[in-house]
């Protein structure tokens, strides 16, 4: 039983005053341990009354008996008990209120980084936490020529890209532990999808911790794939992701159900994972469901490359029947660590990734196309609107034995990672490629690429966590306040590259050049502005009706936007 502070200074209070106050002492010894006490017990023996001895002062050495003490009143010994007894009740009390604090039923409120609920045993936890992004986009400059650059689609929608503001995202999970070895996350977004179809979800799983390096988790959760797609996007450097990681991971909906493997050392880690699709509806291909969402792109026309073959599943995609073929698999694998650490603010990341990915192609019985397949299709870092401005189509289409059929079966995924921290200097980059096997498909290879650097002008360095391989939170040397603060200030400036053209696959190219400025008046919001330039757009070639053809050799600048609160 452990005491506070105030019930062992009672105690000693307590056996102070009992010492001073008595006439006479009664001494006990323990018969094992051979120890003296004031007060009886088990295992001890009555020695007797003793006074206290005193040396005497004519004869160094000697001592005599002191005076005895006149005898106590009747009035003085009822005072002493009286007093014993308030006492005894004090050290009472305080034993029971710190037994009471020491339940496990009992729970501690923490609201220092969030709020967090624990159980006095550390048993059970619980925090809250959630994100809010509100942003805006103004396209400079769209400078469309040539032939298609009044082009309008079937639909009515031109192509323009259009200003506007929205809630980019809008999240809010709870996670915790639950006897300590077990750690669980669900997390839902209300900007994604709809609640008729689940598929606002983005974490829900569970995990159990073999040993602090190891674990094992099922459920929904993120694919081990890239160091950008790694970094939750609430520590992204810009607003978007870059378009290699947006197009080949990010866009097929990276958050996935199935079974996941972790091992993460001081310094490297190894993440794998067998997973099959995302909860909630999806549209007529592999992943296309993130590029369709309602709210988010405020282009009237939506650059929706859902637009033929009916939805996977017709019962909002949590139920397969109705038509809803096969669920697509995949198995993924990363590995990335330090290879020099000097310390927390510098040292080297390395990291590669692959993976193999089945992809659901589903005919009906008369040999029709009906659903499945895979879409690869960007709009060059757009936040508000995100019309698809490169866009390969489904690479499955045509009916079974026709002679114009093709057909993606599968998905071959490989990456490479670097990350320099020297101070307040970084410096990043990433390569994917995405080969695509089936019927009519023979060495295509699919690929892009980026890199940037940022340097806080205020002294901070990027916040990296061993355990994920993954950039975290930025806290600030100086919260802003009005009496000198400035919080922490970045620049950042890159470079993007996406090329979805090869062999019979024709989704365009482009590259772009982008700069950043992010504020950090505290460690949970941030405030960021970002320019993005189109340097080259090149969609020549594509199939007649295409969309992607007016932003051939077009220019387009973006000015975007960024106000986020997370907890």
């Amino acid at each position: 039983m452990k005491f506070s502070k105030l019930t062992l200074a009672i105690a000693a209070t307590l056996g102070v005053s009992a010492s001073f106050n008595a006439v006479a002492l009664d001494l006990y010894v323990d018969t094992k341990t051979k120890q003296l006490f004031a007060e009886p017990g088990r295992g001890r023996v009555l020695l007797g009354a003793y006074e206290k001895v005193v040396e005497s002062s004519s004869t160094p050495g000697t001592s005599h008996s002191a005076t005895p003490a006149p005898a106590a009143t009747s009035a003085e010994v009822a005072a002493i008990k009286q007093d014993l007894e308030l006492k005894t009740n004090a050290i009472k009390a305080l034993e029971e209120h710190a037994e009471e604090e020491s339940k496990p039923s009992s729970v501690h409120v923490k609201l220092d980084d969030g709020i967090h609920f624990a159980t006095k045993d550390g048993n059970f936890t619980a925090g809250i936490n959630g994100r809010l992004q509100i942003d805006s986009q103004s396209n400079i400059n769209q400078h469309l020529p040539g032939l298609y650059g009044n082009y309008v689609s079937a639909t009515g929608a031109p192509a323009t890209l259009n200003d506007g503001a929205t809630l980019r995202r809008a999240r809010l999970g709870v996670e915790g532990t639950f006897f300590k070895n077990t750690d669980y996350k669900f997390e839902y977004d209300f900007t994604r999808g709809n609640g008729l179809n689940a598929g606002g979800i983005t974490d829900a799983f569970v995990r159990y911790n073999f040993s602090s390096p190891f674990s094992i988790k099922a459920g929904s959760f993120k694919e081990p794939f890239s160091l950008e797609e790694a970094t939750s996007n609430r520590y992204l450097t810009f607003i978007e992701r870059n378009m290699a990681v947006n197009t080949f991971v990010d866009n097929l909906n990276t958050y996935k159900v199935g079974l996941g493997l972790n091992y993460s050392a001081d310094r490297w880690l190894v993440g794998s994972s067998f997973q099959t699709e995302g909860v909630g509806g999806y549209s007529n291909a592999y992943g296309s469901n993130a590029l369709s969402v309602t709210g988010v792109n405020s282009n009237t026309g939506n650059g929706s490359v859902s637009t033929t073959g009916s939805a996977l599943g017709t019962n909002g995609g949590v139920n397969r029947n109705g038509g809803g073929g096969d669920t697509s698999w995949e198995v993924n694998t990363r590995i990335a660590g330090t290879p020099w650490f000097e310390s927390k603010t510098k040292f080297l990341h390395a990291g590669a990734s692959g993976s193999y990915i089945s992809i659901n192609n589903n005919y009906y019985g008369t040999g029709a196309f009906n659903n499945g397949g895979v879409i690869f299709a960007n709009g060059l870092g757009g936040n508000v609107d995100r019309s698809l401005i490169l866009s390969t189509g489904n690479l499955t289409s045509g009916n079974q034995g026709a002679a114009n059929q093709r057909q993606a079966n599968n998905l071959k995924r490989f990456g490479g990672e670097s990350a320099l921290v020297y101070g307040p200097f970084s410096a990043q980059g990433e390569y994917i490629e995405t080969d695509v096997s089936g019927h009519g498909y023979n060495q295509t290879s699919l690929s892009g690429y980026y890199g940037y650097v940022t340097y806080f002008l205020t002294g901070e360095s990027r916040n990296y966590s061993s355990k994920t391989g993954s950039w975290g939170r930025i806290k600030p040397n100086q919260n802003f306040d009005m009496k000198g603060g400035k919080g922490a200030w970045e620049l950042a400036a890159g470079y993007d590259y996406l090329n979805l053209h090869s062999g019979a696959i024709n989704g365009g190219r482009a590259s772009t050049g982008k700069f950043g400025l992010n504020w950090y008046p505290n460690s949970h919001v941030r405030v960021m502005a970002n320019y993005i330039r189109a340097l080259d757009i090149n969609t020549s070639g594509m199939a007649a009706g295409s969309q992607s053809l007016a932003w051939n050799r077009g220019a387009l600048d973006m000015f975007e936007t960024r106000v986020q609160l997370d907890w």
